[in-house]
């Protein structure tokens, strides 16, 4: 049975062999039929195999031929697109190359950089840019600064442009940009703005309920403040107070700078003022929204319509007459009105759609800055993005520190303050100028470098821009008379103050009399500033200051002229006085008598005698005289002698005969007139 079953598998392994062998092809001697096998019955895996015939000489070269021709049109194709690519990168790489060397040739600088610096960035030698200084007929030093003109002359002739970028620019203070998702609302900030008197202080007094303002001197707000209100409806406004009177008109030009929202108040028993016309002005320069109130409609004479109309006639058309401007009659004192107006308010600041960023490092607006002689320099600080903390450090200005503290406008004390809130902060190493911009930074050193290199450049920039006068502009003042100067060294309680009241004195300058303020600064009155008064023989004025003993006493010595004023008028109007009093004196003339002389006689050792007759008036024997001939003068002079029969005599009244001769002038005839005169001086008035 084995040897039966082995049997039948060799048969079956041989008749497989027999199988493949029948179905293997012989390639070279296919027939070129498209059928595999025999009889075309074979398997389709035979498919695979055998399709072609074989390829004639002819077919070869030909399928050579064409394939050598599709690799030669390829790489063209290749080379071309490679050729495209390589034309373009170099394009790309000179226009780059170009660019940077524009840029190269363009030199970004602040003006004043020194001569070393200069040479640095333009990369030449340090003397070369001396050599260049010296052919425009400057000496200069290394380390000296150059102004704007010869920066400009001295790169172009090494072939640079320049371009100044600002102190802040130069500082890279990255502000962070506000997305729109990180927006919320704020409260708007409004100035009030009017006339001295017109009852603005009133309108602020009645919405914070509480009286603040009352009893300042002269009537006038000096200090710009910053209040915050809440409505009874839960919404903030924080308001402005800005000074009424045109004195303080660069106080009020920096108010509607940070505001949104201007109400300009008018009482309606009054006109229009002046310093009325002026707030609206800034306010329109501005581009702030006007909302006008008319104030103390509760008195018998009140005339909103008048006001109305003078409005009208100023191109400020209010709603109620067709116009777009909103106004509302008030009594400030009483209150009538003041929701309406406070909802108008709201109103316009709902068309403004104001947002800021709370989330970011605080930026603002100083609104004011004081010294205060137990806790420091002050500043009223308003902030317009992000949120400050108590202990953040902030630059502004020259000024820079770390916030000890902060406190709102009822002296509470505060740990943040969100955008279009007003606080008042302590830590800042100096008196900030009202108007400057602040910014909180991640480190004091950071700060400290910028308030650095800012007072360094203000303090070349005062030094370089300060008025010289020039030898025509001496020589012409000279012609004029005795050109007089008067140093006037301004310390006042707060920046706002001292700004308006030296703005107020240099407009006193006349032609005849320079007023030059060469010092300012918030503070009382210290030794420093008698020392530089002594050297620059300068008076000083203290507004709402005063000074300090040593001060005091060391002016005494070196007697040095010290005013000191609470209201800003009477500094401006004694200064006028005393610059009147400077003024040389007009001399008038005043005719006292006039006399004809009837006979002359001749004296020896004496000259020419007139016996004259006053015809009018008293002739004295100081008098200056005027010999008249036929109507012209023919000589003027002093008196030799007065006399009357054979006395000396101090004056001959008219009507009476006397005898006198003019000193060093003999040609005198009968019926030549005699006129006496005095001169007058008269105080010339600015």
């Amino acid at each position: 049975q084995q040897g039966g079953q082995q049997q039948g598998g060799n048969s079956g392994e041989k008749r497989k062999r027999e199988r493949i062998n029948r179905e293997k092809i012989n390639i070279n001697k296919v027939d070129g039929q498209g059928k595999s096998g025999k009889n075309g019955q074979g398997k389709k895996t035979a498919k695979v195999f055998g399709q072609h015939a074989q390829p004639s000489d002819e077919d070869v070269s030909k399928q050579v031929k064409e394939t050598l021709a599709q690799l030669q049109s390829k790489k063209q194709k290749n080379t071309n697109f490679k050729k495209e690519r390589r034309e373009k990168e170099r394009q790309r790489r000179l226009e780059s190359e170009e660019r940077e060397e524009q840029e190269s040739k363009t030199i970004k600088i602040t003006e004043f950089v020194t001569v070393n610096e200069l040479a640095t960035m333009m990369n030449v030698p340090v003397g070369d840019v001396i050599v260049t200084c010296m052919n425009l007929g400057e000496m200069v030093s290394i380390n000296q600064r150059l102004d704007a003109e010869t920066i400009n002359i001295v790169a172009d002739e090494f072939g640079y442009k320049t371009e100044y970028i600002s102190a802040e620019v130069l500082e890279n203070i990255h502000e962070q940009e506000d997305k729109e998702e990180d927006l919320v609302p704020r409260a708007p900030i409004v100035t009030v703005m009017g006339h001295v008197d017109h009852g603005k202080t009133s309108l602020l007094d009645y919405i914070r309920k509480s009286n603040v303002i009352a009893g300042e001197a002269g009537g006038i707000t000096q200090h710009i403040g910053a209040y915050n209100v809440t409505l009874e409806n839960g919404q903030h406004i924080t308001f402005l107070d800005t000074p009424g009177h045109e004195a303080f008109t660069a106080m009020r030009a920096r108010g509607a700078k940070v505001t949104d929202i201007a109400i300009i108040i008018v009482a309606a028993d009054d006109d229009v003022m002046p310093q009325t016309i002026e707030a609206i002005n800034h306010a329109s320069a501005a581009g702030v929204p006007i909302v006008f109130a008319i104030n103390k409609i509760d008195k018998p004479n009140a005339n909103p319509d008048h006001i109305k109309q003078e409005l009208a006639n100023m191109n400020y058309l209010v709603e109620d007459w067709g116009g777009k401007y909103q106004s509302q009659d008030i009594s400030a004192k009483k209150g009538i009105g003041v929701k309406e107006l406070l909802e108008k308010v709201l109103l316009e600041a709902e068309l403004l759609d104001l947002k800021a960023n709370p989330d970011k490092l605080a930026v603002g607006s100083i609104i004011e800055s004081s010294l205060d002689k137990g806790r420091g320099y002050l500043a009223t600080i308003l902030v317009e993005g992000g949120t400050l903390h108590q202990g953040d450090v902030m630059v502004a200005g020259t000024s820079y520190g770390k916030i000890k503290a902060m406190f709102n406008e009822r002296n509470q004390r505060i740990k943040e303050v969100r955008p279009g809130e007003p606080a008042l902060i302590l830590g800042l190493n100096g008196a900030p100028t009202a108007g400057d911009r602040f910014n909180v930074l991640e480190t004091e050193q950071e700060a400290r470098e910028i308030a650095n290199k800012r007072e360094q450049l203000q303090r070349e920039q005062s030094i370089r821009t300060s008025k010289h006068v020039t030898l025509e502009e001496l020589g012409r003042r000279i012609a004029l008379g005795n050109f007089k100067e008067i140093n006037v060294i301004v310390k006042g309680d707060v920046d706002g103050s001292i700004e308006a009241l030296s703005d107020s004195l240099i407009n006193l300058s006349t032609p005849e009399i320079q007023v030059n303020v060469i010092h300012k600064a918030v503070g009382e009155i210290s030794e420093s500033d008698i020392m530089l008064a002594a050297a620059s023989n300068a008076i000083v004025i203290g507004f709402q200051v005063r000074p300090s003993q040593a001060a005091r006493r060391l002016a005494e010595r070196e007697e040095i002229d010290i005013r000191l004023y609470s209201i800003i008028y009477d500094a401006i109007e004694e200064l006028k006085s005393a610059m009147e009093g400077m003024l040389s004196p007009e001399i008038k003339e005043e005719i006292t008598a006039t006399l004809e002389i009837l006979q002359v006689f001749k004296i020896s050792k004496v000259g020419s005698v007139a016996g004259c007759l006053v015809r009018e008036g008293k002739i004295k024997r100081t008098n200056k005289v005027r010999l008249i001939r036929d109507g012209i003068v023919i000589y003027t002079g002093e008196l030799g002698s007065l006399r009357r029969v054979k006395d000396d005599v101090k004056e001959v009244s008219a009507g009476l005969e006397c005898g006198l001769n003019i000193a060093g002038y003999n040609d005198i005839k009968t019926g030549d007139l005699i006129e006496s005169f005095e001169e007058i001086e008269v105080k010339k008035t600015l």
